[in-house]
C-alpha cells in the first residue's frame, strides 16, 4: 500500500478516535458528573424562584434599583459591576483600572451644557471608588469619607508646577491645580492653598501633563465606614456577594423601609451568611439575591 494511502487513514483513524472521545464521550461525562447530587443545581444554573416565577441566579448578581437606577431602599445592594452597563454576563469583565488610575478625563462642558454626553470623558479609578463610597454614605446614613477622595465625591488629586528639586519634588510651586474638580462645576477646589499656593480648578482642554501628580489622602479614617466591596467591581463584575459587613451597614436602611426592628434583618443576614470557602479561604460573605428573596418572604415590603 502506497504511504500516502496509509498516512491518510491513519488520519482518518485518529479523526475517528477523537471525534468518539472527545465529541461524544467527553460530553456525556461532564454531563453526568454534573447530575450528581450536590453538583446539579450548579450545573443548572442554581436559578431562584420567588412567586412561581424564575428572579435570577445564585451564580450571578444583579441590579436592585428602580427603573431610575436609583437603589431600592427595601432591599440589600450589590457590590459594583463593571460587566457591560453592570451584571451583563455577556459581557463578564473588569474595569481594567488600577491604583495609578487617579487622573479624570474631564468632559466637554459645552456637551454637558447641551445635554449630552462626551464619549471621551472617564473617570479614573480613584474617582469612581470616591463616588461611589459617597453615594453608598448617603444612602446608608453614614460618612462616605475615604482617604485621597474629596468631599465631592472625586479623586483627590493635584497637578503641582515649578522648579523640581533632586528627589522629584516641588518644594515651591508656582501653580496649582486641582485635576479631577472641573472649572464651572465646582465653587472652590477641596482644598483652598497648597505649600502657599492658591489651588485651581482644572480648565477642559488644558495640558497638565507638566505637573507633577501629587494625591492628597485628607483626614478621612484610615477604615472608612463603607467597605472596600461597596466601592469596587469584582474581576468578573458578576459577583453576587457581598461581604458581611457591607451587610450589616444596610441592614439599618432596609428594616426603615421594610418597618421590621432592624435586630430581626440582622439575624436574618447571619442566617443567610456563608463561612469562608474550605474553611480558611477568603472572608464570609452574603449571597444577596438569596437574603433578599428571604426578605420578602419573612419580611413583605408594603410599599
Amino acid at each position: 500500500m502506497p504511504s500516502w494511502i496509509r498516512q491518510h487513514l491513519a488520519a482518518l483513524r485518529a479523526l475517528l478516535v477523537f471525534t468518539v472521545l472527545l465529541g461524544l464521550l467527553y460530553p456525556l461525562a461532564v454531563f453526568a458528573v454534573g447530575r450528581v447530587p450536590g453538583l446539579k443545581d450548579k450545573a443548572d444554573g442554581s436559578m431562584a424562584e420567588t412567586g412561581g416565577r424564575t428572579v435570577g441566579s445564585g451564580l450571578i448578581g444583579q441590579s436592585f434599583t428602580g427603573k431610575d437606577g436609583i437603589p431600592l431602599r427595601q432591599y440589600f445592594q450589590s457590590r459594583p459591576s463593571a460587566a457591560g452597563d453592570g451584571y451583563d454576563p455577556t459581557a463578564s469583565a473588569a474595569s481594567n483600572l488600577g491604583p495609578e488610575s487617579v487622573v479624570d478625563k474631564l468632559p466637554d462642558p459645552k456637551l454637558i451644557a447641551a445635554g449630552k454626553e462626551d464619549a471621551n470623558a472617564s473617570q479614573s479609578l480613584l474617582t469612581q471608588v470616591c463616588e461611589r463610597s459617597k453615594a453608598a454614605g448617603e444612602l446608608e446614613g453614614v460618612s462616605g469619607a475615604r482617604p485621597f477622595c474629596t468631599p465631592g465625591g472625586v479623586g483627590a488629586v493635584l497637578a503641582v508646577f515649578g522648579p523640581r528639586s533632586a528627589n522629584g519634588d516641588v518644594p515651591h510651586p508656582t501653580r496649582v491645580i486641582s485635576l479631577n474638580e472641573q472649572q464651572g462645576v465646582v465653587r472652590a477646589p477641596f482644598m483652598a492653598t497648597y505649600k502657599g499656593v492658591p489651588v485651581e480648578p482644572a480648565e477642559y482642554g488644558e495640558d497638565y501633563g507638566k505637573g507633577l501628580v501629587v494625591p492628597v489622602r485628607g483626614n478621612a479614617p484610615a477604615r472608612p465606614a463603607v467597605p472596600a466591596d461597596a466601592v469596587t467591581a469584582s474581576g468578573s463584575g458578576l459577583d453576587p456577594q457581598i461581604s458581611a459587613a457591607y451587610a450589616r451597614l444596610q441592614v439599618n436602611r432596609v428594616a426603615r423601609a421594610r418597618g421590621v426592628p432592624p435586630a430581626r434583618i440582622e439575624r436574618l443576614v447571619k442566617k443567610e451568611e456563608n463561612g469562608r470557602a474550605l474553611g480558611f479561604m477568603g472572608e464570609p460573605a452574603v449571597n444577596v439575591l438569596k437574603l433578599n428573596i428571604a426578605l420578602d418572604q419573612l419580611f413583605p415590603f408594603r410599599g
